[in-house]
């Protein structure tokens, strides 16, 4: 580096010192709010921003006193980008970003559900309000009114100390990643990985998220499947079959197997993965990672046998979609939805159904059948089986019984009504 770059390098960082007030502190919102939120004093002041920023660097300076704290300047990832352009970057091309895009495609989801759910951030709201970039996409965006605190850098650097450290453990990731559709934590945590490393945290022996899903830090965060665990093509012509089926009653595909307009969000939302490139991509990242501590081979067979249980359980639920579609088709069952015309159930409306049989279509889509595989990618062999595929299995014994119930019971009514009519 020449002398001249030098010094214009060192007159660029000087400016943006002083642009973020570096000499200013601690200023005027720190003696007030030491009263007011002292939890928030104490956690920005832990934290090594703390030496380079003020309140008013994120914030603005138009709030000052105790009566107009609504002009306070909520910050964006263009805030962070700022100083954070090579993360902001590598964050706005992954998945976390679009956290808020899957739950726009759902039938009605801002219609029918409390407002604490959506507004207040109780539901599925609470994790997927993510993509807030800047104060335009806040005021402009149709669904954006519903996220003025929107959950990005933030969630993983928690506000207001933005601690790294804090943001590398796997804890970090605890509070989205678990539970019914998504219990990726309880499956690291119940792994030989994740015991190696809650075991001996000092030694780092086993890998946490971070290290497997942001490889040297990277803010990406990417995956060859996607969460719906569906791609296209697929050379596999049985497991094929399968997957248009899934892809039908999601709603992607027309009965025709033509693409709908969902399949636009499903791109747009990175939810699956709809060329090969972008799979193998993805697939080689991840065994680069793997290789770290595996061989090639190992860890290629260990990825390929859970490519296989996506499978496995595909074939299940494929089986109990078309039971039910069936029961559409033959006039049992009736359409909730504007789908009137549509031969499949649709399944992004989950719980909003009124009929039990759905309810465990629902349960088998969005509980056992992301188990299954997301346990096998985690090396969590109990919660594949007995969480996931036993439960697959199990449940579509259960779709069967009650579909034969169900058509036993109209065939009944029909007969009661001819019998009726033949009287008058």
């Amino acid at each position: 580096m020449g002398k001249f770059q030098k010094l214009f390098l060192f007159f660029s960082l000087f400016s943006l010192f002083l642009s973020i007030n570096i000499f200013s502190k601690p200023s005027k919102c720190e003696e007030c709010h030491k009263k007011v939120t002292p939890g928030i004093v104490k956690d920005f002041n832990r934290g090594k921003m703390s030496k380079f920023l003020t309140c008013k660097s994120c914030h603005g300076s138009a709030h000052m006193n105790a009566n107009d704290a609504d002009k306070a300047k909520l910050p964006t990832i263009a805030t962070c980008q700022k100083c954070h352009e090579k993360q902001v970057q590598q964050y706005m091309s992954g998945k976390h970003f679009l956290g808020l895009l899957p739950i726009t495609a759902f039938p009605h989801f801002y219609h029918q559900e409390p407002k604490a759910f959506i507004a207040g951030q109780k539901g599925c709201n609470g994790c997927h309000n993510l993509g807030i970039k800047n104060d335009e996409v806040r005021k402009n965006s149709e669904f954006r009114k519903y996220y003025k605190y929107g959950m990005d850098c933030q969630n993983c650097h928690t506000r207001h100390a933005f601690s790294v450290e804090e943001a590398k453990q796997p804890e970090a990731c605890n509070s989205c990643h678990t539970g019914f559709d998504h219990a990726q934590w309880e499956m690291w945590e119940h792994s030989k990985h994740g015991a190696a490393y809650l075991t001996d945290r000092k030694a780092h022996r086993g890998p946490t998220c971070q290290d497997c899903h942001m490889p040297n830090g990277d803010h990406r965060v990417m995956t060859a499947w996607g969460f719906l665990a569906l791609r296209l093509p697929e050379p596999d012509k049985e497991w094929l079959g399968y997957r248009v089926t899934i892809l039908k009653a999601l709603g992607v595909l027309d009965a025709n197997g033509k693409p709908t307009p969902r399949l636009k969000l499903v791109k747009a939302a990175k939810m699956a993965r709809l060329d090969k490139a972008s799979f193998d991509r993805e697939r080689s990242r991840m065994l680069k990672t793997c290789e770290k501590c595996h061989s090639e081979n190992f860890a290629k067979q260990n990825l390929k046998n859970a490519d296989l249980m996506i499978k496995a359980a595909d074939k299940i639920f494929a089986q109990a979609i078309n039971i039910v579609k069936d029961l559409y088709k033959d006039g049992i069952l009736k359409k909730k939805t504007n789908q009137a015309t549509w031969p499949y159930p649709d399944l992004l409306n989950f719980y909003e159904v009124d009929n039990h049989v759905e309810e465990l279509l629902y349960e088998m889509f969005m509980d056992y059948r992301m188990k299954t595989y997301q346990a096998a990618f985690h090396f969590m062999p109990d919660y594949t089986t007995w969480y996931g595929y036993a439960k697959l299995k199990e449940t579509l014994v259960e779709i069967k019984k009650e579909a034969k119930e169900l058509r036993a019971a109209a065939k009944h009514k029909k007969m009661m009504s001819k019998m009726k009519t033949a009287k008058k």
